[in-house]
């Protein structure tokens, strides 16, 4: 079995029926998995690609994914100290990317470096910021065996 990491794009994709996650697969996200998946929703309706009963509707069918989100001691811990070592090295806030997005992906990559076996992410400043840190794999890895 392999565990993956997502983000809230793939969450998404997966609750709208887009994306098929194969038997063998679990699936793993931060706390705030939920919050970032709502943040993607209502933008889409404020900017008039998605009706707002689209994107509730989008929401509630999100419960439907099997996955475990953890908020937990040690993997907001682990997401400090990502995002410190990020700071000192020079990315993250001090290149321009506002502290709680640069947090929230620190969320992420703790989760996948503590839970999974690889991160599956659409988001790009995602997946470009987990280079080297997290094993990424394709979104298309969710459908096979």
């Amino acid at each position: 079995m392999t565990r993956y990491a997502i983000d809230a794009a793939v969450a998404l994709e997966i609750a709208a029926g887009s994306l098929r996650v194969h038997e063998a697969h679990s699936l793993v996200g931060p706390g705030r998995l939920r919050s970032d998946a709502m943040a993607i929703l209502f933008a889409a309706v404020r900017a008039g690609s998605l009706e707002a009963d689209q994107g509730l509707a989008q929401l509630d069918a999100l419960a439907t994914v099997k996955m475990r989100l953890l908020n937990d001691r040690v993997s907001r811990a682990v997401a400090w100290t990502i995002a410190a070592a990020r700071a000192r090295d020079g990315l993250g806030a001090t290149a321009g990317v506002p502290v709680s997005e640069y947090l929230g992906a620190a969320e992420y990559f703790a989760v996948a470096s503590l839970q999974a076996d690889a991160l599956i992410a659409l988001d790009p400043t995602l997946t470009a910021g987990a280079v080297g840190l997290v094993e990424l794999a394709p979104v298309e890895a969710l459908a096979r065996a």
